[in-house]
């Protein structure tokens, strides 16, 4: 029996949270086209016969642009020490940047292997794939380099098998029909608040947060109610929706993902709260779950 800890960091949009679905072949984080779309760390467990592989999601490292940024990227930082190994998830269709080599600097501190993943290969041509491998290689010594396709499911296997050569563990930490150490309440929320990214404009994914204020379980269905905190009251306009329709759309569209995580019928109450600059003050933050101690 191996086991152990593996972390998967990289910028915003690389694509960490489709990497970690696929892994553990079941929807535990939250995916859209939208940076710092995770903003928890998210555990999800890849089980074998003789195998346990906890990945560890975390949120795209960004020049932060108030607490909650601040807070996030240390969660983030955090996670190159006391595991197994790191993956360095970068997306091979864009250039590499600034904050690619703000992260290996970061890296250059941590005694845990590093195992660069180019991620989104079938986006370009194959001898792009080994152009980009190579601009990578001349800034850090990569214990190993594994190009995937996340969203397609390529070339996983490879990756599981040269993460094994890492795992230094022997114990089983989960049983083996867990797949995720969340809890339900984060789940929910993260479902609502990703039906949220996919039907607003830019500006406001970063400014709402959703939050599961209540749940509870009659015989023939849940009762559940979300709260989707913004920063304004002009976001809080837009998340309901001229007559209330968005709102209504995002709540029938969370409502069917929420029935299949808990394989019942869901009554799902949303409700929108104005709290200004919440993600700048600290005792809100730590109410919604974001510990800048952590």
């Amino acid at each position: 029996m191996k086991s152990g800890f593996v972390s998967i960091i990289g910028r915003p949009n690389v694509g960490k949270s489709t990497l970690i679905n696929s892994l553990v072949n079941a929807k535990i984080a939250i995916t859209s086209d939208k940076a710092q779309t995770t903003r928890n760390v998210i555990q999800g467990i890849y089980n074998e016969e003789d195998t346990q592989i906890v990945f560890v999601d975390t949120p795209g490292i960004h020049k932060p642009q108030s607490r909650l940024g601040k807070i996030l990227n240390k969660q983030s930082l955090s996670m190159i020490h006391d595991v197994d190994a790191v993956l360095f998830l970068v997306d091979a269709s864009t250039s590499l940047g600034r904050g690619d080599e703000f992260i290996l600097e970061c890296l250059k501190n941590s005694s845990v292997p590093v195992i660069l993943v180019v991620n989104k290969i079938d986006k370009i041509k194959n001898e792009e794939i080994l152009e980009v491998i190579a601009k990578y290689k001349d800034l850090f010594p990569f214990a190993d380099v594994v190009p995937v396709s996340a969203i397609k499911n390529d070339n996983l296997d490879c990756l599981v098998k040269v993460i094994k050569k890492y795992l230094k563990d022997t114990v089983k930490y989960f049983d083996d029909d867990t797949i995720t150490s969340n809890s339900t309440y984060f789940m929910i929320s993260e479902i609502v608040r990703e039906k949220l990214l996919d039907l607003t404009i830019e500006e406001v994914p970063h400014c709402v947060t959703c939050v599961t204020t209540y749940y509870e379980e009659k015989e023939k269905v849940t009762l559940i109610g979300v709260e989707i905190v913004v920063e304004r009251d002009s976001i809080k306009k837009i998340v309901i929706g001229k007559n209330g329709e968005r709102l209504k759309t995002i709540g029938s569209l969370a409502r069917k993902d929420i029935e299949k995580l808990l394989g019942k019928r869901v009554y799902l109450d949303l409700y929108v709260k104005t709290i200004k600059k919440w993600r700048e003050k600290e005792k809100i933050l730590h109410e919604l779950g974001f510990n800048e101690n952590e």
